[in-house]
């Protein structure tokens, strides 16, 4: 197996859990941020992790994402919303699709520490973000040790898969 984990990250939230994931996979491996990753055709296995905006991948790591083929796909996220959110299981299945020919062996999502500038704007709006803030406050400090024992537990599924 040839492996590739490319992670975009903002806050270093979605990196930390990547390096986790990288640590985790036997054989060869690369690690990247999405802005330097290689063409994802040279790899039969890939990780690929974002931070949520607007409830979807980020643009950065939704476009690699587009440009997968038929390998075996791995998802994992970083966001401020409830951990179970119905807008982190929205967000999963908006990057399954944006991989159609990929085969998705597991997926991991957490709460990540938000930046403090984005939760001071966030406590001042009104309507459907005040779920989002919500998570994003309890969010403070991940991800921690046990989401990364979590991650990796997912990580050993998928690669048993």
């Amino acid at each position: 197996m040839k492996a590739l984990v490319v992670y975009s990250s903002k806050t270093g939230n979605t990196r930390r859990l990547a390096e986790a994931i990288h640590e985790g996979i036997p054989g060869a491996r690369t690690l990247a941020a999405v802005e330097e990753a290689p063409p994802p055709e040279d790899f039969d296995w890939l990780a690929v992790g974002f931070w949520l905006r607007a409830g979807k991948p980020d643009p950065d790591a939704a476009a690699y994402l587009r440009r997968l083929g038929a390998q075996r796909l791995f998802l994992f996220a970083t966001h401020g919303a409830e951990a179970d959110s119905a807008h982190v299981r929205e967000a999963l299945a908006h990057a399954r699709e944006l991989a159609p020919r990929a085969t998705l062996v597991g997926s991991f999502a957490c709460p990540g520490e938000v930046n403090p500038k984005h939760l001071e704007i966030a406590r001042h709006m009104k309507g459907d973000v005040a779920a989002w803030r919500t998570g994003a406050e309890e969010a403070a400090g991940r991800p921690n040790a046990a989401d990364i024992h979590a991650l990796q537990e997912a990580l050993a599924r998928a690669l048993a898969d």
